[in-house]
């Protein structure tokens, strides 16, 4: 076993690989970015070296510093973590010549899967079902076009070197195969560098199952399935093991196909393969085909620990250090259901916009698994992934475990930040999620149901005013001896001002009337009551109340001097709705636009979002470049009105 090794990443998966190495006596090296000096995987790493500045391709992505800090901090080997550079070949190839160890699979196996095309290719050879379609490297528009009309529409044209939905473009018609195409390919060429395409029949009723597997380098085991389904622009949500309606002969054929596809490259460590299913019909044996193999861990890993009872990342430094796979695969046991759901600071009736900030306050559920790579205090840059928190539940069966994680959810307090708490809950109480329809068009499907902004109840206003007036812990300021003392606050919820009148009674009994409505706000026994009933805890902190309820209810005190100020979708400026990249403007002064016509695309949290036309009108003025950074709020474009006729 190693003695010390240095973890090639930050958040929760430093925090989760250093949790395991402490278990096994192994020392670890943290790396950081200015952006995580305070960060919690580096207070709980033994030693933390400084990489660079907040963008990842000035630190995180810089192999050579990395490699640098290891040998200084006598490390023997790096551990990748997922995302940056874990499936890099190039980074491995110069691990191994500095005589260090990757704790992960080689160059070669990272290669052999690295490109789509190729990868379904190989796997074909190896007798593993692939999708109908076309992987060659005639890229001519005909060719494909011919391909398509062959494969039979509806086709989904993907970037051979894609990931996170980037290049991707679902085809219903061959009149709409050209317009696809050149998209696919535009956004391939940005994100890839590479605008090289494939092109798969498109599976009306898809579930993403994927199985762990984990390799010695000459033999595979695996650790059963994942489902991934429920995803949001093919972005996993929620992720559970076992597959829900999974038969033991399906089980058995894809833990075969899965260990056929890891032998076929010789592949050494965690990995996943990822298949897609046809389960129009339920999930059959001859229904599902190879979509791509992750040659890394995956954010997800939790749940098949939690159905294994195996320790991942242990096996994952067990075998770089040179033992055999600790279990043959008749000893791997399947026990139980286990969900994870990831919570992201996110605005989801926004449109999921990632949201940026402090979290003023942290609490989870005390008896579940979570991994998290913040704390209270910690700040959400738009540097990296928005994700706060992995809340992982496990039961003696697919209903128990379900349960146990919506009642974590409606447990967990964020404060000084929007989240998809509220989605995530939703999500759980869904009617064909709990019973188990799952596939990967559920969510859209439910989009307006799962995404509706919660109302706020009269008791959680009152119980935003308390806090804001800080009267949940002190008297009420001021005395009077006849009458109750009043006062009146302004709360804003979702750029809605709330007026609230407060009649003081005593330190622990007031009135907040909201509108043609009283609530009775009453402290017994040191828990307050608004009208007889338990209030929600909430948090103040820098202006902002968060009500832990609903998914968190965010409210500020309002600022009487904003009042009258000018805003800016009526006077026609388009603002940045969070901090990012402007990666691209897609107008110049002049030019006439309609509304719904994209005008610029911003980049932020590792995904793209296109602002676009309120109404129609005229680009006036362009107030930024591609390249600029930008902070939320920031004027981007001024539009006039349009000349008439």
């Amino acid at each position: 076993m190693f003695a010390r090794i240095l973890i090639a990443n930050r958040g929760e998966i430093a925090c989760r690989i250093i949790d395991t190495a402490r278990k096994l006596g192994v020392e670890t090296v943290a790396v950081y970015s200015d952006a995580d000096a305070g960060a919690r995987h580096v207070a709980l790493a033994d030693e933390a070296v400084h990489i660079g500045p907040p963008a990842p391709a000035e630190s995180y992505l810089r192999g050579d510093r990395i490699i640098a800090a290891a040998l200084a901090r006598g490390a023997e080997a790096i551990h990748p973590g997922y995302g940056f550079l874990s499936e890099n070949p190039d980074f491995v190839e110069a691990v191994e010549a500095a005589g260090l160890t990757f704790i992960g699979p080689s160059a070669e196996a990272i290669r052999a899967m690295g490109l789509k095309d190729a990868a379904k290719a190989l796997m074909e050879r190896a007798g593993v079902p692939v999708v109908p379609g076309y992987h060659g490297e005639d890229q001519d528009d005909v060719r494909l076009a011919a391909e398509a009309e062959q494969i039979g529409y509806p086709v989904m044209i993907k970037a051979v070197a894609g990931g996170g939905g980037k290049g991707m473009r679902l085809v219903e018609q061959a009149a709409d195969f050209a317009t696809a195409l050149a998209s696919a390919r535009a956004e391939a060429r940005t994100a890839f560098g590479n605008d090289a395409v494939l092109i798969e029949k498109f599976i009306a009723s898809p579930r993403h199952i994927e199985v762990q597997i984990f390799g010695d380098g000459t033999r595979a085991v695996h650790l059963f399935e994942r489902d991934c389904s429920l995803q949001r622009r093919h972005q996993k949500v929620i992720e559970e093991a076992p597959a829900p309606g999974m038969s033991a002969e399906m089980r058995a054929a894809m833990g075969r196909a899965a260990v056929a596809a890891a032998e076929a490259i010789g592949y050494g460590g965690a990995g996943t393969v990822e298949f897609i299913v046809d389960g129009s019909e339920g999930l059959r044996a001859d229904r599902f085909w190879f979509m791509e193999m992750n040659t890394r861990l995956q954010v997800e890993h939790p749940v098949t620990e939690l159905v294994t009872g195996i320790d991942l990342v242990e096996w994952q430094l067990r075998v770089a250090s040179g033992e055999g796979l600790p279990l043959a695969q008749e000893d791997i046991r399947l026990t139980g259901h286990a969900f994870e759901a990831r919570l992201y600071a996110e605005n989801v009736p926004a449109g999921f916009l990632p949201a940026t900030g402090q979290i003023t306050h942290l609490a989870f559920d005390p008896g579940l698994r979570i991994e998290t790579g913040v704390r209270a205090g910690d700040v959400i840059s738009p540097h990296y992934d928005p994700m706060i928190a992995k809340i992982i539940a496990h039961g003696s069966s697919r209903a128990s475990a379900l349960r146990r994680l919506a009642a974590a959810l409606d447990r967990t307090e964020v404060g000084g930040l929007t989240t998809n708490l509220g989605f995530l809950s939703a999500l759980c109480a869904q009617a064909d999620f709990a019973a188990g329809r799952v596939d990967t068009g559920l969510i859209g499907r439910n989009l307006e149901a799962l995404t509706a902004a919660p109302v706020p109840t009269p008791a959680e206003i009152a119980t935003a005013a308390l806090y804001a007036l800080g009267l949940e812990r002190k008297p009420g300021s001021g005395f009077t001896l006849w009458v109750a003392m009043q006062r009146r606050l302004v709360l804003v919820h979702e750029g809605q001002d709330i007026e609230i009148f407060v009649k003081t009674h005593g330190a622990d009994a007031h009135d907040f009337s909201i509108g043609e409505q009283v609530i009775a706000a009453r402290c017994l026994h040191g828990q307050w009551e608004m009208d007889g009933a338990r209030a929600p805890q909430a948090r103040l902190a820098g202006g902002v109340v968060t009500v832990f309820s609903q998914g968190g209810l965010v409210f500020e005190l309002s600022d009487p001097l904003q009042a009258g100020g000018t805003d800016a979708t009526a006077a026609g400026i388009i603002e940045a709705p969070m901090p990012g990249l402007v990666r691209e403007v897609l107008c110049a002064p002049g030019d006439q636009v309609a509304a719904g016509a994209r005008l610029a695309v911003l980049e932020a949290m590792k995904m793209e979002h296109a602002l676009t036309v309120p109404r129609d009108g005229v680009v006036a003025e362009l107030l930024c470049a591609p390249g600029d950074q930008v902070e939320a709020g920031a004027a981007l474009i001024r539009l006039e009105e349009a000349a008439d006729g």
